[in-house]
């Protein structure tokens, strides 16, 4: 199973992009794959229904949803798989969890990639560490669950996201500077900032604009520090 979530929501087994067929299904869906191979209590996820469902209908809602994308699973899976929709989509003591079986997730890659960059970074290998903390933010394709009605614990789940993402690019902005790659990052942000990964006015364009005037000043002072410096050693 592959999983994105930096961006529209996307689920593909065995290949196949699972379509949850109601609205409620679709939210279920977002919310396990938020957290893959881990158990999301059944009380969370009928919270979460409850923007779309009388309370009272929650849990029945959430049984009816889970039945509807094990359907969805059996498609994919087809014949011969030794994977099934009950395995793909388990329930356990206390919720439900959602088996990648090992396959792509982009919250994962995104961590593997920020931890590595991060790690460059604090043995003072500036151009690893740009590399691997910029591959971190060009996994985001668009706000985390894009297209979700988000509730209570999902909105937590976003907001953690989207605090790793704002560190990654502040990290990733440092680690240029240290590079001296003011012209290449200007542009790089300007790109970032026009690529649709962002809403308007949310913190993460704030934080590109802030980056965008500390490369700025970045760049006009240290021409001014040389400058000084040189004058004084003519005198």
């Amino acid at each position: 199973m592959d999983i994105e979530v930096l961006g529209a929501p996307r689920v593909t087994e065995n290949g196949v992009p699972i379509t949850a067929p109601t609205p409620e299904s679709r939210h279920v869906l977002a919310v396990l794959a938020a957290c893959p191979d881990r158990v999301v209590p059944a009380s969370v996820l009928a919270d979460e229904l409850a923007r779309r469902v009388p309370p009272e209908h929650a849990h029945a809602a959430l049984h009816t949803a889970v039945r509807r994308l094990r359907e969805r699973f059996a498609e994919a899976l087809g014949t011969g798989s030794v994977r099934t929709p009950e395995t793909v989509l388990s329930t356990r003591p206390g919720g439900y969890l959602l088996d990648t079986g090992g396959g792509r997730c982009d919250v994962r890659e995104f961590e593997r990639e920020a931890g590595a960059g991060y790690r460059a970074m604090g043995r003072g290998d500036a151009a690893q560490a740009a590399a691997r903390l910029r591959r971190a933010l060009d996994l985001w394709t668009g706000p985390v669950l894009d297209g979700i009605d988000a509730g209570t614990w999902l909105r937590r789940r976003i907001a953690c996201l989207d605090a790793d993402r704002l560190s990654v690019l502040g990290q990733w902005v440092e680690a240029e500077l240290a590079l001296g790659r003011h012209r290449e990052l200007r542009l790089a942000l300007a790109g970032l900032r026009g690529a649709g990964a962002c809403r308007p006015g949310d913190a993460y364009l704030a934080a590109l604009h802030r980056a965008e005037a500390r490369v700025e000043a970045v760049r006009t002072a240290r021409p001014a520090r040389g400058l000084t410096l040189s004058c004084g050693a003519r005198t």
